[in-house]
């Protein structure tokens, strides 16, 4: 489980910076920055892919509520033009312009830290499962992500986004032979690069 360590031996305030969405073949990226309230930290924070769909819910409410949160975004034409791992940091940026007030130390979830990100920072592999405040990030993105794909499937049935989250799963590329790309699919990923070009 992570813990609180990290934070408690840093100068104040700290934040911890996740995202999710590098992967799919659709939807924005999305990143989260917490500044978690030492005495009103939630129960059971945990690395988001840790944790049902149910207690994600729960604890994103209770974050929410109990920390200071920033959620940035960066959109599909984005992830486009500059490539997905530069969307992300951009995603993490301005997730952390959000918080106020802003924080002396960010700890980013990965290998790299996010360019001109505004704040000292550090990069933590497996941040997720071994720091409480990237582990809360964690669940902010995941379930803004989640919610994202679930609206985009209502607008846009049949890829059964609200089950696979644009992630390139078996019924996902099957819809994507039959129904076609939407403007909601990553161009530049090579599945649906080939379509296109196929399609030409």
């Amino acid at each position: 489980m992570p813990d609180f360590a990290l934070e408690s031996r840093s100068v104040q305030p700290v934040c911890g910076i996740d995202e999710v969405g590098r992967g799919p073949l659709a939807g924005p990226v999305v990143a989260a920055a917490v500044i978690l309230n030492p005495l009103a930290i939630p129960e059971g924070i945990d690395d988001s892919k840790r944790l049902t769909a149910a207690r994600r819910e729960a604890l994103h409410a209770e974050l929410l509520a109990s920390a200071v949160v920033g959620v940035g975004q960066a959109s599909v034409e984005e992830i486009d033009r500059i490539n997905i791992l530069r969307a992300s940091f951009l995603a993490m940026r301005r997730a952390l312009a959000q918080l106020t007030p802003a924080p002396a130390l960010a700890l980013v979830d990965g290998n790299k830290v996010p360019p001109d990100l505004g704040c000292p920072a550090r990069a933590i592999v497996g941040g997720d499962g071994l720091v409480l405040s990237i582990a809360a990030a964690s669940i902010v993105a995941k379930v803004t992500r989640d919610r994202i794909m679930v609206a985009l499937a209502q607008q846009f049935p049949g890829y059964a986004w609200e089950q696979n989250k644009g992630y390139g799963t078996r019924a996902h590329v099957a819809a994507l032979s039959e129904l076609g790309v939407t403007p909601h699919h990553r161009r530049s990923f090579k599945p649906i690069h080939n379509i296109l070009w196929e399609a030409a």
